[in-house]
């Protein structure tokens, strides 16, 4: 009798709990839904593909992705931080290969999560993660003030920031592309001021607000701007075909498709270390959400949308709505779906200006401001791998740019652990002691080197004692030798590396140069 009340008990106690999820993620997933309109639709007008590939790609994340297991409380869909690949990708191999660049892209994100890979996106440097989101908002902004205007952006970075001048006089000259601006500056001007009005920023998302507001003042005063172009969910669908795949094997398409895998993960990832610290609920498993990420994009790749990432807006807007569950970044795709059939030609009143006033604002908070200043005194190194990194990704595009970044952090890492000195003492014979300490590989050569000369040039034998060294890599262990060849014999030992046989390892041993 006890043991049927308790469980009666305890049964109602679970319907009353599962009932207030529910509704938690109800009331989460219309505020994510709210945001992931705007953002969805200005994604895909800035990458260059018609608007319902954002839509399709944001229920992918929602239906799809949001069902399987990895992080609970990210929240996926096109990302600012593709924008700029997909653009050139389009652009060079046009919107039919973009389906296969993608679904390919998925399969390898899977199998690097079917390796359990995810984690060793952690290791990343975060100056060259910061540095890509800086070259990339850079870029996306550069475009967006084109879009901004109503006018045609140029095809590259540099081509896009040297055509500024122009735009500006072009600008001037006439009041369509005046009145243009005007809305792109207003929606901007709300984006930033409706966080600060709390209640209004509680009941409705500012960038909705913001493109509400913009598209009421348009239609109100009738102003000459140009609008989104709907073609249909179904229409806009474009599978991709065996010739698309056929194109896999160029080196361009192939750079592209790497580049779409890792700058993807990368941001998921980070999405989720973030995403983490926000809530208290499970963690994230960062392979399984590597091959839920892969399985989304596979999918949105057999669709001809856009590629998905965990995005950080609308995740962290899941978190702060009061979502509880996966339930609501699943509700979200829903609303996506109904609102794509249903209401399509709602999005032909939105302003194009509009939407690139909220990508200027999305690029913007890609830029690292007040991090610089804190990160120039502590860490200058680090500085410069960020700037590096995105100067390149301006000049030359994403990809390259971000593994000029990795090789500049891999070169000063190794930079920073080799720290290496000598100690000298004079024996009673005149003789000079140079004692080598620290980690000695090819980077601080060329300083060892030099001192070993200098104090050879004072005309006193000089031994060389490596004892101290706990590591020397081959290019030290032969550079050493051959100094000691030139100015005298071995004596008392050699050079040995212990380890691989090759000069790396631990250093043993003393080296007398006469």
């Amino acid at each position: 009798m006890q043991k049927t009340l308790f469980r009666r008990v305890r049964t109602a106690v679970d319907r009353v709990g599962l009932l207030a999820n529910l509704r938690a993620d109800f009331a989460a997933s219309l505020v994510v839904f709210l945001i992931a309109v705007p953002l969805s639709v200005g994604i895909a007008v800035a990458s260059g593909v018609p608007v319902e590939l954002g839509l399709v790609t944001g229920i992918v994340g929602g239906l799809l992705t949001g069902l399987l297991p990895g992080s609970s409380m990210q929240v996926s869909g096109p990302a600012a931080g593709l924008t700029v690949l997909v653009y050139e990708a389009v652009r060079e191999y046009g919107l039919s290969a973009l389906g296969a660049l993608v679904l390919t892209a998925g399969l390898l994100q899977m199998a690097m999560g079917l390796l359990k890979l995810g984690r060793w996106f952690r290791a990343i440097s975060v100056a060259v993660v910061q540095g890509m989101l800086a070259g990339i908002g850079v870029v996306l902004i550069a475009g967006q003030l084109y879009a901004l205007a109503d006018a045609d952006a140029p095809a590259g970075a540099l081509e896009k920031l040297g055509g500024l001048v122009t735009l500006l006089t072009d600008t001037l000259a006439s009041a369509d592309s005046l009145a243009a601006v005007a809305v792109g500056v207003g929606t901007v001007a709300v984006l930033v001021l409706w966080p600060r009005w709390q209640w209004g920023a509680r009941l409705v998302p500012a960038p909705l607000a913001a493109v509400a507001l913009a598209t009421t003042a348009v239609g109100l005063l009738q102003l000459p701007v140009d609008r989104v172009q709907v073609r249909g969910l179904f229409d806009a669908i474009q599978p991709p075909w065996s010739g698309d795949f056929a194109r896999l094997t160029e080196f361009g398409v192939l750079g592209t498709v790497l580049a779409f895998a890792l700058i993807a993960s990368a941001e998921t990832l980070f999405s989720a270390a973030a995403v983490d610290r926000l809530h208290d609920g499970p963690r994230t498993d960062y392979n399984k959400e590597l091959i839920a990420q892969g399985a989304g994009n596979t999918v949105c790749g057999v669709l001809g949308a856009l590629p998905m990432t965990a995005v950080i807006v609308r995740s962290s807007a899941n978190v702060y709505a009061g979502a509880r569950t996966k339930a609501s970044r699943v509700l979200h795709g829903v609303w996506l779906l109904v609102f794509a059939t249903l209401l399509p030609w709602v999005l032909e009143l939105i302003p194009v200006a509009a939407l690139a006033g909220v990508l200027v604002h999305a690029g913007w908070k890609l830029l690292p401001g007040r991090e610089l200043g804190p990160l120039w005194r502590d860490h200058r190194g680090e500085v410069a791998v960020l700037v590096t990194t995105t100067v390149a990704i301006v000049v030359t595009n994403l990809f390259e740019g971000v593994v000029v970044g990795l090789l500049l952090a891999i070169v000063k890492a190794a930079w920073e652990t080799s720290h290496v000195h000598i100690e000298t003492t004079t024996m009673r014979d005149g003789r000079v002691r140079a004692r080598v300490l620290g980690n000695a590989n090819f980077l601080r050569l060329p300083r060892l080197l030099d001192e070993l000369d200098a104090l050879h040039r004072a005309g006193r034998e000089v031994e060389l004692d490596l004892t101290g060294l706990r590591h020397m890599d081959r290019a030290v262990h032969t550079a050493l030798s051959g100094w000691a060849e030139r100015y005298g014999s071995l004596r008392d030992g050699d050079t040995n590396g212990k380890g691989n046989g090759n000069g790396d390892g631990e250093a043993t041993g003393r080296v007398v140069a006469v």
